[in-house]
């Protein structure tokens, strides 16, 4: 409990203290002009009150990552607490916060369009390539998962409430959500969403301190793996907890709210505060979870990991948490936690797959037909997405999330370079994400199956490769302007 709630403690501090010195470095204008007055056109340019774009924004980069991504997490043991607050504070607030703001100085650019303005044209194409990959991906993804807990929930009730209903109701919500202007549906809707889920993880919070149960210390060995599948600590988990520490899909999200933030001043709260938010969340579920299932009958022996583990789907751990703990509340508020929010991130991904379309196609997107040009065949390919395996699906989506990560974070720190800042704020991690991202697809199931040892060292070595160029790069700049 000491290390459960020294975790949420430093989480606070990171926004007070180091968000206050990531602010100070970009260095925001209150009196600059801003995307929605320069660029409005009443879809997507067009200004929304502070309080309503940071709830959006947390709702956006939210969806069930900090919960699902918290529950497998903890599997390893304690060091999940460790990677969820030092990566939140120093890489994926910083992260999300540089990519949010670097946006609104470039007018609203898409994600693509800022890292190939820093990397080179190049770059500029294989992020538009890899962005659109990853946001039909995410897209896929929270299509078949909420619609398969709907299905599971309305069981046994006739072929109406089978998976391929909900399937293309989702769709169809989803085709609205990324085709109408953003303050007619997600403006409306997504604010509440946002406040319920808050709600749910305080409940959640409150009952950690209250429910019979055990919670695992940073003194019950942080650094040896904890998995029942023993599987290394070291990248496996900074990929499975994505959301809750770092996660590339927040940097196709905060171009939507940068164009219609109203000041720069608000950057923070939105951006870095989203981000924060999102890690206490994770950080509740990751405690909840094993708390709960230590407190579970199990065979003789049987570690709280261990069942954990048993309990198959976090789906399933949500549900059974927040009903245990919190009633019928809970269930009403589990339902919104696993089906609303996997909903609320996939229509987003959509829209911003279509808005970064729209800007490398040079589409104009005030007209309505131009919109549904670009959104059909959009879903046309995520349909066809759905027959891959979830799990394939999955793997893939959660290393092309922190490789994109990585990606921006390289793109920020030349940016920053470029307006002689201090660009040790997002060099640092981004050399770390370069380890993670490198090493995990040379290590992975999914990926080339090498040894540990040779993936930790091949990301190293890369990360040296990338940090010399830079270097080399800065130097030369620096040298030219002299």
């Amino acid at each position: 409990m000491i290390t459960f709630s020294a975790a949420l403690i430093c989480l606070l501090l990171g926004y007070l203290l180091y968000g206050a010195i990531v602010e100070k470095v970009f260095a925001p204008q209150v009196d600059a002009k801003m995307p929605c007055e320069v660029k409005r056109d009443n879809v997507d340019y067009l200004p929304i009150p502070a309080w309503r774009v940071y709830l959006i924004q947390f709702l956006n980069i939210a969806g069930t990552g900090p919960i699902f991504g918290a529950i497998m997490g903890i599997l390893f043991g304690p060091a999940a607490y460790l990677w969820i607050v030092l990566g939140c504070i120093f890489a994926g607030s910083v992260h999300d916060y540089m990519c949010g703001m670097i946006c609104v100085r470039k007018g609203g650019a898409s994600l693509p369009e800022i890292i190939g303005d820093e990397l080179g044209t190049f770059m500029r194409h294989v992020m538009r390539l890899c962005s659109l990959i990853l946001l039909v991906l995410v897209g896929a993804v929270f299509v078949t998962t909420p619609a398969s807990l709907l299905d599971n929930m309305i069981a046994d009730s006739g072929w109406i409430w089978s998976n391929s209903f909900w399937i293309v109701v989702i769709l169809v919500y989803y085709l609205f959500a990324t085709f109408l202007p953003i303050d007619k549906l997600i403006g409306k809707v997504y604010p509440l969403f946002g406040i319920a889920l808050l709600v749910m993880a305080l409940g959640i919070g409150w009952n950690i301190y209250t429910q019979n149960g055990w919670l695992p210390e940073l003194t019950d060995s942080p650094f040896c793996t904890h998995h029942p599948q023993q599987l290394p600590i070291f990248p496996m988990l900074c990929i499975t907890i994505a959301c809750g520490a770092i996660s590339g899909f927040h940097g196709t999200q905060s171009p939507l709210m940068a164009r219609c933030m109203t000041n720069e001043r608000y950057g923070r709260p939105i951006f870095y505060g989203a981000m924060i938010t999102e890690g206490v969340v994770a950080l509740i579920w990751a405690a909840a979870a094993i708390k709960f299932a230590s407190s579970l009958p199990g065979e003789e022996g049987a570690t709280a990991y261990q069942k954990l583990a048993a309990m198959g789907n976090p789906a399933i751990v949500v549900k059974e948490v927040s009903t245990s703990w919190m009633g019928s509340i809970g269930a009403i508020l589990a339902i919104l936690g696993v089906v609303a929010a996997p909903i609320t991130s996939g229509d987003t991904a959509f829209r911003s797959a279509r808005l970064i379309a729209a800007d490398f196609l040079h589409v104009n997107q005030q007209k309505a037909i131009k919109r549904l040009v670009i959104c059909l065949p959009l879903f046309a390919i995520a349909s066809a997405l759905m027959f891959i395996d979830f799990n394939v699906l999955w793997r893939y989506f959660a290393w092309t999330n922190q490789t994109l990560a990585c990606i921006m974070l390289w793109a920020a720190t030349v940016w920053l370079a470029r307006k002689d800042k201090f660009f040790w704020i997002t060099l640092l991690p981004a050399m770390f994400m370069t380890i993670v991202t490198t090493s995990y697809i040379l290590v992975a199931p999914e990926g080339f199956r090498l040894p540990l040892q040779l993936g930790l060292i091949s990301g190293v070595v890369l990360m040296l490769v990338f940090a010399g160029m830079f270097i080399y790069w800065e130097r030369h700049r620096v040298n030219k302007e002299k």
